[in-house]
């Protein structure tokens, strides 16, 4: 797999992106991270899927976030997250223009590209959410909430531990332990990431009905990190979603027991868009 490298300043801060192509081009797609995580994470599964589907894929490092530039766990608002989405939108239509364009997002990723769609003008083709943080799946103690919401308005940019617990993104011992072990990867967010994020989660389950673009879902039942139930609400509430959930499965289902199957059913239905 070649990847040819990009980069663009946002935010005062440099923002590191990457591309892939197949042979035949049929479409473009832009996938975005999970928090805490980075863009090479898809490499090993979900790119050579897209590839051989036909799809060319644009990556990238969100702020704060993998090669890209800011404190680790922290952005400038989540306006700033859409924009910068947007502005890596534009690269792909750019380098691939006049393709069907999809949006794949993980996590915190598809929280971004489900409120991207719901919110922006755009001409997309498709979106694929996995494990889509709508909701989280643990309440976090009281004193946390407001402790967390005083800062917010004191010290936005201070970031504290998240605790999140990493056996929680998959049921085979040796991905968690790789995911440990990454050293782009960090357990720090800040009160800007963190609220914002909850905020359009929830802001999309009650607008999902307004949602235009074909989506396909896809969550396990035994996520420990993110409510699938929230993914369930969104669905019922928007006639424009498909959704999948996985007995069993928990947070990253790329690097799960079910990877197989669910690669295979994202390649299905983009296969179909096409």
């Amino acid at each position: 797999m070649h990847l040819e490298e990009f980069e663009f300043e946002a935010y005062g801060e440099s923002i590191s992106g990457r591309y892939t192509q197949p042979q035949e081009i049929k479409g473009v797609l832009v996938l975005v991270h999970g928090f805490g995580a980075h863009s090479g994470r898809y490499l090993e599964h979900v790119v050579p899927m897209l590839l051989q589907t036909g799809v060319a894929v644009v990556l990238y490092d969100n702020i704060g976030h993998g090669k890209s530039g800011g404190k680790r766990g922290h952005c400038p608002s989540y306006e700033a997250l859409l924009s910068i989405l947007d502005t890596v939108i534009a690269k792909a239509q750019h380098f691939f223009p006049e393709q069907p364009l999809f949006l794949y997002g993980h996590s915190m990723g598809a929280n971004l590209v489900l409120n991207y769609a719901l919110r922006k003008d755009n001409q997309l083709h498709g979106i694929v959410g996995t494990s889509p943080y709508l909701r989280l799946a643990f309440k976090p103690p009281a004193w946390k909430v407001v402790l967390g919401k005083m800062l917010l308005r004191l010290i936005p940019s201070i970031t504290l531990p998240s605790g999140l617990d990493p056996k929680g993104i998959s049921r085979i011992p040796e991905e968690v332990e790789k995911y440990k072990s990454d050293p782009l990867v960090f357990d720090q967010v800040s009160p800007m990431f963190s609220f914002p994020i909850m905020e359009a989660g929830e802001w999309a389950i009650a607008n999902a009905h307004t949602l235009k673009v074909e989506t396909f879902l896809l969550h396990g039942d035994a996520d420990p990190i993110i409510d699938h139930d929230a993914t369930i609400e969104f669905d019922k509430n928007c006639p424009k979603t498909t959704l999948t959930i996985f007995e069993g499965g928990y947070h990253e289902l790329h690097y799960d027991f079910c990877k197989d199957e669910m690669l295979a059913l994202v390649r299905t239905w983009i296969s179909e868009k096409l």
